[in-house]
């Protein structure tokens, strides 16, 4: 069983970029506001792995614990969108 992490360090972007270079593990994230706003998240940087499909998410926190590996963890953001992520550095 992995760890359990119930806290980390964040990071705000609202537009396409890096959350992290390191690896770690993807907590969660806070959508502050949207207006038709979407989300793809890479493991490995820009020409990572997509770690998801293409996310409409709303306002609020979403849960989505998943870790990334040395290259970072990358969101490409479309439309309108602030976000917060949170996440554990890898150890």
């Amino acid at each position: 069983m992995g760890a359990v992490y119930e806290g980390g360090n964040y990071k705000n972007l609202t537009a396409t970029g890096a959350v992290t270079t390191n690896g770690g593990t993807l907590l969660g994230f806070y959508v502050n506001s949207t207006t038709g706003g979407t989300l793809t998240l890479k493991d490995g940087g820009a020409s990572g792995t997509a770690m998801c499909g293409t996310i409409t998410p709303a306002i609020g926190f979403h849960r989505f614990p998943a870790t990334f590996g040395v290259g970072g963890l990358y969101a490409t953001i479309a439309n309108t969108l602030d976000v917060t992520f949170f996440y554990a550095p890898g150890r």
